[in-house]
């Protein structure tokens, strides 16, 4: 390589680093390529889900690098309509989409019962019928991923993977990275977030993120883990570059509130919701920087959390006051409805949203978790094409002003049973069996000596995550055949 082309390449680089504006573009159009090839995963090799998690890597790893290329922008929106025409064509229209997180790994896909889209970049595409691939008793490679049959078995834990205590404040949310158990990220109210190695050994801290003046009360990782979105307590949002630590954007809520919670739209990453201290939630697009045209919706309280539909059509707002908003979200455009009002417990605050398509092969109905500062976690059935909910269970939790998270397993589609696992003000970590009447709950971890705020898994399994209101995290790494450290509850 020429000493010019060398010169040159570093010019494109410090390009890059200083406009940050063609930097979020360019990550922006691949992913939405690689989304689109995660709606298409669970069809590839239906018989071989190794090969569908390999593929679904390769092309997020040739995607990245291909970004970095210099290319007409008509190029790349041509490639997309061309490859959205020939996956239509070659598997069908799917309705039933997620994210990567939901849909790229082999063990997510647990339903393959398909619906006709009604549009699909711009056009009306035809119909796909049903494979019938269903997991079922004798489904060995089901079986294999899930582990034991034991729910009991499923989701005991042998002890503590790591303890983290980077963090001087309660530690508000902890994320691993989508289908990658080596990277974790916590925000927290001392204003900063920590980006965390956890596997292979030994743990440690990677890079801290500073530059929040407040306490940081939520974050999301975008589809492909080169972007962490951030709100906080000092009115704003803002962007980091994962790999090179550094923030890439701020964005300065309009009315000056503070924000409370953020995420991406799980089929075009170039659109993320925030829900502010005034009840104000806004589409903003991460391109520009600004709010979309007719993005913007309100709840009766403080925006506080926020949940899409897999498919990306429904959003649900939470809000202090007790009740959950559903808006209807325009993909195209990005512009936001209100549809629904459903009331939780007025008077007490809705402190986490969470949905899922399909629980279990007993369970099929779209399903919504919500946790409540009213001593509950609640199971509420998705209707409709509005978002209404009907709640099916309460749990008892030990919840009464902790802003306390909940989340479903990911492996619960290949079991008998379906988990899910909340933090509690009590110091313990609880599972609960929702399709159990008697005795749901299934197993606690008992280690925090504050309150339990947020818990999450890895995409396998393997090991899950739970952080206090003292800052400290907890990595838990799940048990093997014929050893307990959790406190079964039979």
């Amino acid at each position: 390589m020429s000493i010019f082309t060398q010169i040159e390449a570093i010019v494109k680089v410090c390009y890059l680093e200083f406009n940050p504006d063609i930097y979020i573009e360019m990550a922006a159009v691949w992913q939405q390529a690689l989304a689109l090839d995660a709606r298409y995963n669970a069809h590839r090799a239906p018989n071989n889900p190794q090969f569908r998690t390999l593929y679904i890597r390769r092309r997020s790893q040739l995607l990245r690098e291909n970004a970095k290329k210099e290319m007409d922008p008509a190029v790349r929106k041509e490639y997309l309509k061309m490859r959205a025409t020939l996956l239509s064509q070659r598997y069908g229209a799917v309705s039933e989409v997620g994210s990567v997180r939901s849909r790229t790994s082999s063990i997510y896909s647990g339903r393959h019962n398909l619906e006709p889209l009604d549009v699909v970049q711009g056009r009306s595409l035809p119909t796909f019928q049903p494979t019938g691939v269903v997991p079922t008793h004798a489904a060995d490679a089901s079986r294999a991923m899930a582990g034991d049959t034991s729910v009991f078995e499923n989701y005991a834990f042998a002890g503590m993977h790591h303890i983290f205590d980077q963090h001087q404040a309660s530690v508000t949310r902890v994320q691993f990275a989508n289908d990658d158990k080596s990277k974790l990220a916590c925000s927290s109210m001392d204003g900063q977030l920590s980006i965390c190695h956890v596997t292979p050994e030994p743990p440690g801290v990677v890079s801290v993120l500073v530059g929040h003046q407040a306490g940081v009360t939520d974050f999301t990782w975008s589809v492909s883990n080169d972007i962490i979105l951030s709100v906080s307590l000092d009115c704003t949002a803002r962007l980091w570059n994962v790999t090179s630590g550094k923030c890439i954007r701020i964005i300065e809520d309009p009315l000056r509130s503070e924000v409370h919670c953020c995420l991406f739209q799980p089929l075009n990453n170039n659109f993320f919701v925030t829900g502010n201290s005034k009840g104000q939630v806004y589409v903003w697009n991460m391109s520009t920087g600004k709010v979309v045209k007719h993005g913007t919706g309100r709840t009766q309280g403080k925006a506080l959390c926020l949940a899409f539909h897999t498919a990306g059509r429904i959003l649900w707002v939470g809000d202090d006051k007790g009740f959950i908003y559903s808006f209807i979200f325009n993909i195209a455009t990005g512009k936001i409805s209100k549809a629904k009002k459903v009331m939780v417990n007025e008077g007490h605050a809705v402190t986490s949203i969470q949905f899922r398509t399909w629980l279990s092969r007993e369970a099929r109905d779209p399903t919504v978790l919500v946790n409540c500062c009213d001593n509950t976690l609640r199971l509420y059935r998705a209707q409709g094409e509005e978002g209404n909910l009907q709640l099916k269970k309460k749990f008892p939790v030990k919840q009464r002003s902790e802003h306390t998270r909940s989340i479903f397993c990911p492996l619960m589609s290949f079991r008998m049973g379906a988990c899910v696992v909340t933090g509690s003000e009590d110091m313990t970590v609880y599972f609960f069996d929702v399709e159990r009447d008697a005795k749901p709950c299934v197993n606690k971890l008992q280690g925090h000596s504050a309150a339990v705020i947020d818990v999450c898994f890895t995409h396998d399994e393997s090991l899950l995550a739970s952080c206090d209101s003292t800052g400290l995290v907890i990595v838990w790494k799940r048990e093997k055949a014929g050893k307990s450290n959790g406190t079964k509850v039979k």
